[in-house]
């Protein structure tokens, strides 16, 4: 069942189609945001936690630097810092010291973030493949469109 953005925030009024395109990305960026924060929930994760795990996950290496890592998360206004201290926190992530240069930060995956990542991941899959229906030409319309929108 599709809904309306409009019986969503209960208007039918916009100032123009682009004043309600841009209400619709936000509004929908929110109950992703809704869904995966509810998903997530189960593991003691946040969607920021989770981010970095993933992008830990994704490396080749066996550990990044934070600075690597403030480069790749979605929220660039995230405090990672005291992010990948809840992880160190919860054992999902360990803290080492750069091999180079001993003022770096480095940070790995523990088996048991991994673990958790692989089942967080498993269950983001069920819970995201039949909320979102899109058709992969749909999806990549709505990529270009997104990427346009950003060009800016």
């Amino acid at each position: 069942m599709v809904m309306k953005l409009e019986e969503a925030i209960k208007s039918t009024t916009f100032k123009s189609p682009v004043q309600k395109a841009v209400l619709n990305v936000l509004y929908t960026a929110w109950w992703l945001r809704t869904l995966t924060n509810q998903t997530l929930k189960q593991y003691g994760l946040t969607h920021e936690q989770y981010n970095v795990l993933r992008i830990l996950r994704g490396n080749a290496a066996d550990a990044m630097c934070v600075k690597d890592i403030g480069i790749r998360v979605i929220e660039k206004s995230s405090n990672l810092p005291r992010i990948i201290d809840r992880l160190v926190i919860k054992k999902l992530v360990k803290r080492s010291q750069g091999f180079a240069d001993k003022r770096e930060t480095l940070v790995s995956l523990t088996q048991a973030g991994t673990k958790v990542l692989a089942e967080a991941s498993a269950e983001m899959e069920k819970v995201m493949q039949p909320a979102i229906q899109l058709s992969d030409k749909d999806a990549v319309l709505l990529n270009n469109l997104l990427e346009t929108l950003r060009g800016n």
